[in-house]
């Protein structure tokens, strides 16, 4: 079994290879399921995101780690590949910056507390 932390470190080695701008991994263990990691990644046109996607997908494929599903291979803004354990977001940046995906997986929620009783 291939451990997450060296799928992370494929991913970036392919996005990087590529020129991917804003490069950020997101730890969302303990706040999700669904993966371990995430990984999102800028783009310069719609052309470059798609083009980071397939390396990540290509690269990873020479480890033999297959993606579970990608969605938005005929978007112009924003390609996911889901390998698993770890999820990657390659988007454009007007599209990253509207959806602040970062932002949104980095807040540590504490648990709500029923109020005093007086």
């Amino acid at each position: 079994m291939i451990e997450a932390d060296q799928i992370v470190q494929w991913v970036l080695a392919a996005l990087e290879d590529l020129k991917a701008q804003e490069v950020t991994v997101l730890d969302v263990r303990g706040k999700t399921s669904i993966t371990d990691y995430m990984v999102v990644a800028s783009g310069t046109s719609d052309r470059h995101v798609r083009a980071l996607a397939n390396n990540v997908v290509e690269k990873l494929a020479g480890h033999q780690v297959k993606p579970l599903g990608i969605e938005g291979e005929r978007s112009r803004d924003w390609v996911l590949v889901d390998l698993g354990d770890v999820v990657v977001h390659v988007m454009l940046p007007e599209t990253r910056r509207f959806y602040q995906l970062e932002k949104l997986w980095q807040v540590d929620v504490e648990p709500r507390r029923a109020p005093a009783q007086s």
